[in-house]
């Protein structure tokens, strides 16, 4: 297999740097301090966190390839439009058949920080059921996308992770949000629907690439700000049970 074109960016450049951008607010809020409390409660440093983000960005320029589906018509457009936002089709030249691969920014980040952080927080119940539910409405409204893959409204995801990890647990909701959010959308809407990859006519398939990606991305980005709504309370429990307490006489 002909790999050297099955890395590009899932999204057209203007969106990419609208991410890019987004994240460089975050960022500022939080050096600020007008989101003192999110790390605390996401379970991760600042450094890490927006490390890790970063590294999602940047990572969905890289596939993994991991097998090769048979041949078909390739759409010819270099770009897919889907509510709204606009998808890169890469353009492979001489390719025996489709690249099924996986996405570094979209898949194997946001995959191993959720397992982290289900385990740092000790969520693996409650994130196995914000999974489940996310991952049923991500399956319920995927489609698949001609030239692009399975695609998904961007905040479908997002919202979805913020309701339900809010109502499964308050406190836990930015860890949940993540883990919860970036899990169901790769396996509701990806992993659920590799039985439709077929006779979309785009060169590669990507699982947490085009089609997803920028809806794990914002996911990650809403699970910080979420982490700033929910960490004020348990800092303030934390330093007033950490205040030695005066006795009655």
């Amino acid at each position: 297999m002909h790999y050297g074109h099955a890395q590009y960016l899932p999204i057209a450049p203007s969106f990419f740097a609208l991410l890019a951008a987004a994240l460089g607010i975050l960022l500022i809020l939080v050096q600020i301090g007008v989101l003192r409390y999110a790390y605390m409660r996401l379970g991760v440093s600042s450094g890490m966190a927006f490390f890790l983000l970063f590294g999602s960005l940047l990572g969905s320029y890289v596939n993994i390839p991991i097998a090769k589906l048979g041949s078909e018509t390739m759409v010819t457009e270099r770009e897919v439009t889907y509510y709204g936002m606009r998808y890169i089709v890469p353009a492979l030249t001489n390719t025996p058949g489709v690249i099924l691969a996986v996405n570094v920014g979209g898949a194997v980040i946001p995959t191993l920080l959720s397992i982290y952080l289900l385990s740092k927080n000790g969520l693996w119940g409650r994130g196995l059921i914000a999974t489940a539910i996310i991952a049923a409405i991500c399956h319920a409204l995927a489609q698949p996308i001609r030239g692009v893959g399975i695609g998904l409204p961007i905040f479908v995801a997002p919202m979805a992770a913020a309701i339900v990890a809010a109502l499964i647990s308050w406190r836990d909701a930015a860890p949940l949000a993540y883990a919860g959010g970036s899990l169901g959308v790769l396996i509701g809407a990806d992993l659920l629907n590799l039985g439709q990859l077929q006779g979309l006519g785009t060169p590669v398939l990507s699982i947490g690439g085009a089609g997803t990606f920028d809806g794990i991305f914002v996911t990650g980005m809403m699970a910080v700000l979420l982490a700033g709504f929910t960490g004020g309370g348990r800092q303030r429990d934390e330093i007033a049970a950490s205040r030695p307490r005066r006795r009655a006489w």
